[in-house]
């Protein structure tokens, strides 16, 4: 999954403890929200699962167990 293909909202958990960081992403424009998270990668939500052509972001085992 790349940024494009997923909101980038989706992937930056609210709860992280880069707070300043955090606050940063909202002011940036998209390109500057990848680079951003590209260097402060404690940013993203966990775990990330790819499975394929298909990808969750977050805890989701109920999705992972439907998947071939």
């Amino acid at each position: 999954m790349t940024m494009r293909s997923a909101p980038s909202r989706a992937l930056v958990d609210p709860n992280a403890k880069d707070k300043q960081t955090l606050a940063l992403l909202d002011a940036l424009v998209d390109w500057q929200k990848e680079d951003k998270l590209f260097e402060n990668q404690q940013l993203f939500r966990t775990p990330i699962v790819r499975n394929g052509r298909q990808a969750t972001v977050g805890y989701q085992p109920d999705v992972w167990k439907n998947w071939e």
